[in-house]
């Protein structure tokens, strides 16, 4: 689930949200668990895009019409995009595999195509089943692209103007109340009874893992087996914490460069070079001339402590960009700031395209931030960190004039289930770190816990973790379950020119 991602725009909105803040309890009323019989599901051949256009992925695809709201089976519906890569073998297992992606807004359409290669074993005898959670991708998308650089400068007025700008403009077409987790796990059930599946496994990554584990509170016997990828505990409103672990996630990335014989002889003590780049972007932005990563085309921008922000959280989210981190900061403190403005650029972009901010706010307004406990939210050591508090404070400032939606009361009590679970974590994860997933598993007694040391958010790509997953959903146990090749995983070595890490 990870980061400063959508209270404040693209860029910003990763800086922000650090992937999914959460929180309330019965915001509105509480949300039964008895579906309507669905209507029918017709699928036919489509296509997956990857969100670069890098590859495609062949798939069924179709529509089912759902209540927006669950109060109101009669008023507006709207239409859930559904789609499922059937499985290789002829003779297929019949429970598929429900991929969930993070966010919150990023759609389990765009999340599953580019990372299709990971689920490649699972595929060979599992139908695989994707559903844009309501408000995302194409299932009703609650999704506002105004002002996108508004929050690098904004005050709390220009972003209330925004947020309230943003939700006029969604209104005529949605209720941004009923796009919540809790109603989002009664759409998930009503497409697995629509495809005729009796029991399925669940995969959630990030934000993805809350659907998960509300789904199998929900719906405890239509669960075969869970695996949970960047846990986020169901007692947890996400926020208060994340400035904290993404400062202490850095500093294992620094620790691991200053360990590491090649790193630490080409960059000495990478740590003190991020105090001096950070110190010198809060006197001043400083004007940077950089190339769009993306496009080519050249881009002139200041660059600041926010944008330094923006970059060092999204670049720690996974060691293939934490490998740069010590290079990038080593050019800024040589005052050329070109390569960290060309990641910024990239990063925000990137992120920025695939999350639906009013989706995004919606379930943040909802789960996490009215039980946000400001007596406990010691500020001044928030201060000290490089996201500081500009993420409670705007979402503080959003979510006064974001509705509040539907909340099952239940979703943050404790769950306990037997259902085997496979919760995946990394020991420099910024968002959701591994402490997350021994609290998440105190209630899952048939679980086990895989922490990757040195790995960020997500461990999808990490080496030989394809091979664990299949072998976990064939035999829905952990136990005996071989991970030794996860032990031997390491992550990408640091770079230490443009030319790649050292021989």
């Amino acid at each position: 689930m990870g980061a400063r991602k959508k209270a404040m725009r693209p860029a910003v909105r990763a800086l922000i949200s650090g992937v999914f803040a959460f929180g309330l309890a019965a915001a509105r009323a509480g949300v039964s668990a008895a579906a309507p019989s669905p209507a029918g599901l017709q699928l036919s051949p489509c296509e997956l895009e990857h969100p670069l256009r890098l590859t495609v992925v062949a798939a069924q695809c179709g529509w089912l019409s759902v209540a927006e709201s669950p109060q109101d089976p009669a008023g507006r519906h709207i239409r859930l995009r559904v789609a499922r890569v059937p499985a290789i073998s002829r003779d297929r297992r019949p429970d598929p595999l429900f991929v969930l992606a993070g966010g919150p807004g990023m759609a389990a359409t765009t999340f599953y195509a580019s990372a299709a290669g990971v689920f490649a074993r699972v595929h060979r005898d599992r139908d695989i089943v994707l559903v844009d959670q309501r408000g995302t991708g194409a299932s009703n998308p609650l999704d506002c692209r105004e002002g996108e650089d508004l929050l690098y400068r904004a005050s709390d007025a220009e972003l209330a103007a925004d947020t309230a700008r943003c939700l006029a403009s969604l209104q005529a077409r949605a209720n941004v109340a009923d796009y919540t987790t809790s109603v989002a796990v009664r759409d998930l059930d009503e497409v697995r009874a629509a495809l005729g599946y009796q029991r399925i496994d669940l995969y959630g990554g990030s934000y993805g893992t809350r659907v998960a584990q509300h789904y199998l509170r929900r719906f405890p016997g239509r669960v075969r087996a869970l695996i949970l990828d960047g846990v986020v505990p169901v007692g947890r409103a996400i926020g208060p914490d994340t400035p904290l672990d993404a400062e202490s996630a850095l500093a294992a990335i620094f620790a691991r460069c200053a360990h590491d014989e090649p790193c630490g002889r080409r960059f000495g003590d990478p740590a003190a070079t991020y105090r001096r780049v950070r110190a010198a972007l809060a006197v001043r932005p400083v004007p940077v001339s950089a190339t769009d990563p993306t496009s080519g085309a050249p881009q002139q921008l200041e660059f600041g402590e926010y944008q330094l922000a923006t970059v060092l959280r999204l670049v720690s989210y996974t060691s293939e960009y934490a490998a740069l981190l010590p290079l990038l900061l080593d050019e800024g403190a040589r005052a050329d700031y070109a390569p960290l403005a060309a990641q910024f650029l990239l990063a925000s972009r990137e992120y920025g395209e695939v999350l639906a901010l009013g989706m995004h706010n919606s379930v943040v307004c909802t789960e996490d931030v009215p039980f946000y406990d400001s007596r406990s939210i010691d500020r001044a050591r928030l201060a000290r960190t490089f996201l500081g508090t500009a993420q409670l404070d705007g979402l503080a400032t959003l979510c006064r004039i974001w509705p509040r939606g539907l909340m099952d009361p239940d979703l943050h009590a404790p769950l306990t289930s037997e259902v085997p679970a496979l919760l995946l974590s990394g020991s420099d994860d910024p968002v959701t770190p591994p402490r997350y997933a021994a609290e998440a598993a105190r209630g899952l007694p048939n679980s086990l816990s895989i922490v990757l040391a040195g790995f960020g958010h997500g461990q999808l790509t990490a080496p030989c973790m394809d091979r664990v997953l299949a072998a976990f959903l064939e035999r829905a146990s952990v136990r005996g379950l071989d991970i030794a090749c996860t032990r031997d995983a390491r992550p990408m070595p640091f770079f230490t020119s443009v030319n790649g890490p050292a021989p």
